[in-house]
Parts: C-alpha cells; structure tokens; sequence
C-alpha cells in the first residue's frame, strides 16, 4: 500500500486485548503502522515499545493525542472509560476504533457519534468477527437462500471469570452480557439485517449487581427468532448457527478462530427428494481462509477512514448498545 494511504496508529493502555489483538492485528495488516504506544506508566510503555519496536511510547494519554503523527487510535480501556477518551480523541482529530462495548448506555453511544461527526472522524465499534472471511461468506451463503427462509439464529457464548474481575464491576460496566453476550446480540442482527421488534430476557444477577448468567430472546419479524445466552460461570463455549427452512449453518470458534488453519463451517442441507419429517440430511464442511482478524479489522477500518464513512460491515455501535440496554433491562423487571 502506497505510504500516503498508511494509517499511523497509536494505542491507547497495555491492555491485554491490545497484546493479543491490536498490536499484531496493526503489525500483520496492510494498511496500518504502529506509532505509538501510551500508558499512565511510562516505564510500562517504554517496555511495549521495545518488545513491539513502537517508535514512540508516551507517558499520558493526552500525550499520545496531542502527537501529531497519530492518524487513528485504538481505544480499549474499560468500559466506563470510552465516552470521555472518544471524545477527547475526536477533539484532536484522530479516527477511533473503540473497544466493544462501545458505551454503557445509548446515550453516551449517540454523544460519541455526534462528537466524531463534529470532528469530522471515523468511528467504529471494535467488532473484529464481522471482518473475518468466514463470516463475510456466511453472510453471502445465508443470503442467497441456501438454507431457505431465516428462522433461527442461536449464538453462546461463556467462560468462568476469575473472582475480583473489574467486569463483575457495575459502575464500570460489568457483566455477561456486556463482556460476551453482546457477540451474539451482534450476530443476530448482522444477519438479520434489522432490529428487533421484540426483546425478552432473563438473567442470574451476582452479588455485585452484574449479570452472571443471561439468556435472551430477540423477535425480528417475519418469522426470525434469535436466541443469545451468555456466562461468567459456566465452561468455555464459542459458537453461533443459523438455521433455516432448508438447512443449518454451525460456526465453532465463532469469535475466535484460528489464525493459522482453516476457520471452518458445517453446513446440513435438507435433501430435497427427501421426505418430511425428520428427513434425510447431508453434511458439507466449509473451510475459510486462515487470517488474523484483528489485521482484517485493521483493513476495514482503513477502508472506512478512506471513504469517510463506515463500510459495511462496520458500524458505529448506537443501536447496538441501545438494544444492549433494553436486554438488560428486560432481564432485571
């Protein structure tokens, strides 16, 4: 890629996400450059510029903002944290991608929104799984009618927290369904297409007031349902299907595919000549290209920051975190 279409990056916090996905993400994809790291510590991240040769490592985030050789920011502190540093990013005239969620309520999503648009910069929800090969043909696969008319879409995902995580937190907006839920919410309405008319839900509230256990019902209409549970107690589990009038598509790995094999997909098509009942299936595995999908985030980022606008299947994060809430709430009557 020709150095003027280069986005310079800068990162925002040594957070463990940004070791496994956003520093190799910018490092492996095409369109980017690493410029510079930030931490409250430097000592911190004067470390990660070495490990990582980051030309610049800075002492404050306002630091890493005011650098004039920063394009576009990577932003994954905690939750509570996105509105004011989105804001203050805008304010410098970087690109932002944030960190899902993008906001604790859809107020703050709609004040971020509206400050980037002021700014006249891109920002985006950092949703990685929507970039992958494997879900852009799905999208197509399912499109096409393959598997017949939509029906269900079912997407889990769970792990056991550790005691004393900040996301059993609250005021710094903890929870399944904000952590890990919001995958699968994310899921239902990329290939839905649409919103939910429609939202019921029911939850297992910890002692610190997060969500520990949610499941969740979404009615889009026209005969499609989605189903989303999510955990911090229960074994780890990744995975979504969809499934319609035809046939089914299961993804393992839904969120976390392998970078070096196959990202794979089993499709069960109804034979045709079949009779109706339990009928007589068949079974196709499909395999995608091996990719980082934090790099192909990267990409679609800088497709966006090109255009001057998001790129499907980027999006800004509002009516997700909107319907994030209502989930929720739902869950808490």
């Amino acid at each position: 890629m020709n150095d003027s279409k280069i986005l310079r990056w800068g990162i925002m916090g040594c957070a463990r996400i940004s070791r496994r996905g956003l520093v190799p993400g910018i490092l492996g994809s095409r369109s980017g450059r690493l410029q510079a790291i930030a931490s409250r510590d430097l000592t911190r991240a004067q470390a990660w510029a070495r490990e990582f040769t980051i030309p610049r490592a800075h002492g404050s985030y306002e630091a890493l903002l005011a650098d004039p050789e920063i394009d576009a920011v990577y932003i994954p502190l905690p939750n509570e944290l996105h509105l004011p540093w989105v804001i203050a990013a805008a304010a410098q005239g970087k690109h932002i991608l944030c960190e899902k969620p993008l906001a604790l309520n859809d107020l703050e999503a709609r004040r971020m929104v509206e400050s980037c648009a002021a700014n006249d910069v891109v920002l985006m929800e950092a949703f990685m799984w929507r970039h992958q090969p494997r879900t852009l043909g799905l999208r197509e696969l399912a499109r096409s009618g393959k598997i017949g008319e939509p029906r269900l879409i079912r997407a889990s995902f769970s792990f056991p927290i550790t005691p004393g995580d900040w996301r059993l937190d609250l005021a710094r907006g903890g929870g399944a369904l904000w952590d890990v839920g919001c995958y699968g919410v994310n899921t239902a309405r990329l290939f839905a297409g649409r919103e939910p008319i429609r939202v019921k839900s029911v939850a297992h509230f910890g002692e610190t007031g997060v969500d520990l256990t949610l499941c969740a019902t979404l009615d889009f209409g026209a005969g499609l349902v989605a189903t989303i549970d999510c955990s911090f107690e229960q074994p780890f589990c990744c995975r979504y299907e969809l499934v319609g009038t035809l046939g089914t598509i299961e993804v393992p790995d839904a969120y976390l595919p392998p970078v070096d094999s196959p990202a794979l997909a089993r499709v069960r098509m109804l034979r045709l000549d079949s009779s109706p009942g339990f009928g007589d299936y068949r079974d196709e595995t499909l395999a995608f290209e091996p990719i980082n999908q934090y790099a192909a985030m990267v990409d679609a980022f800088a497709e966006s920051v090109a255009a001057g606008a998001l790129v499907d299947p980027a999006e800004d994060g509002v009516a997700q975190t909107r319907l994030l809430g209502q989930i929720l709430a739902d869950a808490a009557q």
